[in-house]
């Protein structure tokens, strides 16, 4: 069950292109969002759409094909886990950030 704690897969597009960032000692960061969007029918059974963003990094050679394939638009499985960090903007506010770090990667169906 140890491998069930903290788990996420996701399916869905990626919202703009992944922003990629180098490091020293040949490391690589690569962030985006990704939408997923959801239909259900309210209680007048009228059609109702529904989107939700995920924040989503990935590092090393995850973050490798995401940059060499991935692309806005692009629909995506990922399976990681969430992590939340903290960090205080330039005014002194703090700033509460969820995202999901990615594990693996499938690139889906084309743009």
């Amino acid at each position: 069950m140890s491998s069930l704690k903290n788990r996420v897969q996701l399916i869905g597009r990626i919202g703009q292109d992944p922003e990629i960032k180098r490091f020293e000692k040949d490391s690589i960061r690569a962030t985006f969002s990704i939408a997923i969007n959801e239909v259900y029918y309210n209680e007048k059974n009228e059609r109702v759409e529904s989107t939700q963003w995920h924040n989503v990094v990935a590092w090393g050679k995850v973050a490798e094909i995401v940059e060499k394939f991935a692309s806005k638009g692009r629909e995506v499985a990922i399976e990681g886990k969430l992590v939340n960090r903290t960090y205080t903007d330039s005014e002194g506010n703090k700033k509460y950030i969820t995202e999901v770090v990615v594990g693996e990667i499938l690139l889906l169906g084309s743009k």
